[in-house]
C-alpha cells in the first residue's frame, strides 16, 4: 500500500507551462508516488486580479507545503514586474539553485557524457535588486556577497557531492579582479573544504576561464558552486551542452520548501497547441522525487523518459519526432508501465 500522499503545490505558470505542468503531473502521479496537488496560478495572468504576478496565498501554499513544481513564467525585459523566479527564492529563502547537466542519448549535440552539477548561490550578489539611477544618465547596482551564504552554498555543493557519489567541487569566482566580494566567496568555499578533505576534491576557477574549459573539456568537471550571477550564465551554458534549455531542469531548495521548476521560459506564441517539450519539467520532478527519498521511482521515470527520448517515435517536435506534449507523456507512462 503506498504512504500518506506528499502534498505539492502545482503553479502551471504563464504560456506553455499549463500543457507542460499537465504532462509532468500525469508521468508523476503513473510513478507509483501517491501525490495530492494543490494547483496555485501565478506570474502574468493573475496580475488584473491580484496587481502581482505572485499573490501572497500562492506563498502561503508553498510554506504549508513545503513543496512546489513551477511551469515557466514570463518575465518582461527592462520594464513591468520583477521576476517571479527571483521573488520566490529571496521570499522563501531558496537559497540554494540546482542544475544537473546530463547528455541524453538521442539528442544530437556536439558533447558526449557529459555529467555536470551546477549549485547556485540564489540570494545575494547582484541578483539581491539593489540598484539606483545616480543622477539622469547612469545607473548603480550594488553586489553583495556573505561569509554565510556563501558557506551555506559550499557546503551543500559538498554535501551533495558526498551523498551523491561525485568526486569533485569547483568554485567559480572573478576574485582576481573582485577582490574582496568575489575573494570572500573563493575564501568561504575553500574553507568549508577543509571538511571534506580526503572525501571530496576542491579547486577553483575563474569564471571566464570556466566558461573556456567547459566548451573544451568538460569531462573535468563535475560539481560546480558559483554565486548567483555566474551560476545563472554558467547552468545556461551546460545546458547548451546537452541539448538546450528544454531538457534542463531545475530546482530551488531552502531549509523551508523547495520549488523545483523548468528553465527556460513560458514561449507563449506556442500556448495551447500541444507542441511544446515537457522533458525539462519532468526531470524537475526527478529532482524532487529524490528530494523525497523516492529514488526508485526516481530512477523508472528518468529512465522511461530517456528511453523515449533514445527512439525518437513519440518525441516533441524539437526532438526530431512527430508527438505532441501529451502524447509525449503517454510514451512515458506507458514505459513505466
Amino acid at each position: 500500500m503506498p504512504g500518506m500522499p506528499y502534498r505539492v503545490t502545482l503553479i502551471p505558470g504563464d504560456g506553455i507551462g499549463p500543457e507542460l505542468a499537465e504532462a509532468t503531473r500525469r508521468v508523476l502521479d503513473a510513478s507509483g508516488v501517491a501525490f495530492e496537488w494543490e494547483v496555485q496560478d501565478a506570474g502574468e495572468g493573475v496580475m488584473a486580479k491580484y496587481g502581482t504576478p505572485l499573490p501572497e496565498h500562492v506563498l502561503e501554499s508553498i510554506r504549508r507545503n513545503k513543496l512546489a513544481i513551477k511551469g515557466p513564467i514570463t518575465t518582461p525585459v527592462g520594464s513591468g514586474f520583477r521576476s517571479v523566479n527571483v521573488t520566490l527564492r529571496q521570499t522563501l529563502g531558496l537559497y540554494a539553485n540546482l542544475r544537473p547537466a546530463r547528455s541524453i542519448k538521442g539528442l544530437q549535440t556536439r558533447y558526449e557524457d557529459v555529467d555536470l552539477v551546477i549549485v547556485r548561490e540564489n540570494t545575494e550578489d547582484l541578483y539581491a535588486g539593489i540598484e539606483h539611477m545616480v543622477g539622469r544618465d547612469a545607473a548603480e547596482s550594488i553586489k553583495i556577497i556573505t561569509r554565510e551564504a556563501s558557506e551555506r552554498i559550499a557546503r551543500f555543493a559538498f554535501d551533495y557531492a558526498l551523498n551523491n557519489g561525485r568526486h569533485k567541487v569547483t568554485a567559480v569566482h572573478k576574485a582576481n579582479i573582485m577582490k574582496l566580494s568575489d575573494g570572500l566567496f573563493l575564501e568561504s568555499c575553500a574553507h568549508v573544504a577543509k571538511d571534506y578533505e580526503g572525501k571530496i576534491e576542491f579547486e577553483d576557477r575563474i569564471v571566464d576561464n570556466m566558461c573556456m574549459q567547459l566548451v573544451q573539456k568538460p569531462e573535468l568537471y563535475d560539481v560546480m558552486v558559483l554565486p548567483n550571477l555566474y551560476g545563472d550564465i554558467i547552468s545556461d551554458l551546460c545546458a547548451g551542452l546537452v541539448g538546450g534549455l528544454g531538457v534542463a531542469p531545475g530546482a530551488n531548495i531552502g531549509t523551508e520548501a523547495s520549488v523545483f521548476e523548468a528553465v527556460h521560459g513560458s514561449a507563449p506564441k506556442y500556448a495551447g497547441m500541444n507542441k511544446a517539450n515537457p522533458t525539462a519539467l519532468i526531470l524537475s520532478g526527478v529532482l524532487m522525487l529524490r528530494h523525497l527519498g523516492e529514488q526508485d521511482a526516481a530512477v523508472r521515470v528518468e529512465k522511461a523518459l530517456r528511453e523515449v527520448i533514445a527512439e525518437g517515435k513519440a518525441t516533441t517536435y524539437d526532438l526530431g519526432g512527430p508527438a505532441g506534449t501529451s502524447q509525449f507523456a503517454d510514451a512515458i507512462i506507458a514505459r513505466l508501465g
